[in-house]
């Protein structure tokens, strides 16, 4: 399985009242679909995926995969802190369709599972269970738990797990996997800022909340890549760079919906107990969205 090029973490439309929007959901996945990304990731932490129920879940996953372009790879997000949930959600999402399981770190007995040794007992144990391939997703500023290069290198030798997405920025340590890491194991971004970076060291492609509210922007620097030109790269993680801060770090995914809101995608309010972005938050990311369009 390549996993090449980048691929939005696309977020979950509610309603006004907090339900799940079919109608939005079906308009924001037509409008990436005319877009060269590569797929969509569907029910990872931008799309809120812990606090919808497993019915929703399911809504979700069946109705991205009615609307999703043919060529488009689908990867559903099913991480739960147990291995016996986690394999649940992955293989109701095979047989939805989808052709492979982001996984996240669980985090919740911190004490216990922040070791390398824990955390490759669960992901053996899960992709053991799943009948489609597993990446490991991690994201440390969030769960507290950072999986060790070597655990990852380890796990990469594993037959059903076929990469990571590594979103806590850390250049260092995204070299060290892409060294350590069987050869046709792949290694995936989760930071846009250091995109350009990453791709240059041997990243496969990236797993990116900003690209959902503005994909052609990064889009632009995957191309970039492809075609050796180092100065429209370099211009375009410049452009970048402040914006998917904004919509990430600071404002997270209430301030992510606006942006794509500005950008003609459903972006909508956060299910609670989010909330919607104050008016000097909507202020700064228009500002900073103005010349990144949908």
């Amino acid at each position: 399985m390549k996993l090449q090029g980048i691929f939005p973490p696309i977020t979950t439309p509610f309603d006004h009242e907090g339900n799940i929007y079919p109608a939005k959901l079906q308009h924001n996945v037509e409008k990436w679909n005319r877009t060269t990304l590569a797929g969509y990731v569907v029910l990872g932490s931008t799309g809120e995926s812990v606090l919808l129920t497993e019915s929703e879940k399911t809504t979700v996953w069946e109705q991205v995969a009615k609307h999703a372009a043919a060529e488009k790879l689908l990867i559903a997000g099913t991480g739960a802190e147990s291995v016996i949930e986690t394999v649940m959600l992955t293989n109701r999402a095979a047989d939805l369709g989808y052709k492979a399981a982001l996984v996240r770190t669980p985090h919740y007995y911190k004490n216990l599972l922040n070791r390398g040794d824990a955390q490759m007992l669960f992901f053996r144990a899960v992709a053991d269970r799943v009948k489609i391939p597993v990446i490991i997703y991690n994201w440390p500023q969030t769960t507290g738990v950072d999986i060790p290069a070597e655990a990852v290198a380890a796990l990469s030798e594993h037959p059903n797990i076929v990469g990571i997405k590594e979103s806590s920025g850390n250049v260092g340590k995204v070299m060290q996997m892409i060294r350590e890491t069987r050869h046709g194991f792949q290694v995936l971004i989760g930071a846009a800022p250091t995109l350009w970076p990453s791709l240059l060291m041997g990243a496969s492609g990236a797993i990116l909340a900003y690209a959902v509210a503005a994909p052609y922007s990064t889009i632009a620097i995957w191309e970039a890549f492809r075609t050796r030109d180092e100065a429209a790269g370099m211009d375009w993680q410049n452009r970048i760079a402040g914006p998917s801060v904004l919509v990430t770090v600071k404002y997270g995914i209430p301030g992510l919906k606006y942006a794509m809101d500005l950008n003609g995608y459903y972006g909508g309010p956060p299910r609670l107990p989010l909330s919607l972005p104050s008016a000097e938050a909507k202020q700064e990311i228009e500002a900073a969205f103005r010349d990144l369009k949908g």
